[in-house]
């Protein structure tokens, strides 16, 4: 059996206390909020000198930065892979692979979209800009996929351009040209209903009103599609 070389087992080494610090940091997240994630507290939990620690992450924004890049693209992989149909299909896969996810991953969630890690500043572009931009676009998707049928639902609006952040439209507007300013409007309609109560169920605020989270979560879609014209088949 052919032996690991030193550099290999050195690499293998590193990446698992790589890892082990990323896991330790949103423990101590969970438990003690954004600003509890700190390096010295970090190396104080997994027996390291804080000296140890900085040959890993030469910052506190730098932890944070690979820590939201790591979750954001975990989602965006996760909304990714939802299975495609009708357009009704379409927006129920997307928040159910939403949801899962949020719900398989709790700290993750907190931190990407739960109180800011104080002091944090993020590098230039973001700390995720692919991965958000691909969570963006995909809801974009749905929302260009539901136009057809929901458009009267917008007749009255006067929704402009300058209605939405530059950044967002930097990211949806090359993709979907032919959508008017009213779709992504209602790209973030989709969003809203969806991030609204599974904020409320990781947060624990729904456990204390309902038995059923999960009954709540597929009525709200259903009326939802309903609501957008979409003929749903579940």
């Amino acid at each position: 059996m052919a032996r690991t070389g030193t550099g290999g087992r050195r690499e293998r080494l590193r990446a698992e206390t790589t890892a082990e610090i990323k896991s330790v940091a949103l423990e101590l997240m969970a438990s003690g909020g954004p600003s509890a994630i700190t390096l010295r507290a970090i190396a104080r939990e997994m027996g390291m000198t804080a000296n140890a620690i900085y040959g890993y992450f030469a910052t506190r924004d730098d932890l944070v930065t690979t820590l939201i890049n790591d979750v954001y693209t975990s989602l965006a992989d996760a909304v990714d892979a939802a299975p495609t149909g009708d357009p009704a299909d379409r927006i129920r896969a997307w928040a159910h692979a939403f949801r899962g996810w949020a719900l398989a991953n709790p700290e993750g969630f907190r931190l990407i979209y739960g109180d800011p890690v104080p002091g944090y500043v993020a590098p230039e572009g973001g700390a995720a800009p692919d991965a958000a931009q691909r969570v963006c676009t995909g809801l974009t998707a749905l929302a260009a996929a539901a136009w057809p049928h929901a458009e009267h639902c917008y007749a009255g609006s006067d929704f402009q351009w300058s209605d939405f952040d530059a950044g967002l439209l930097g990211k949806v507007r090359p993709a979907f040209p032919d959508l008017p300013p009213a779709a992504v409007a209602l790209a973030l309609r989709i969003w809203g209903h969806l991030h609204g109560l599974v904020t409320l169920e990781i947060y624990g605020h729904l456990h204390t009103q309902t038995t059923s989270p999960e009954k709540l979560f597929n009525e709200e879609l259903a009326q939802l599609v309903r609501s957008l014209g979409l003929t749903s088949k579940k």
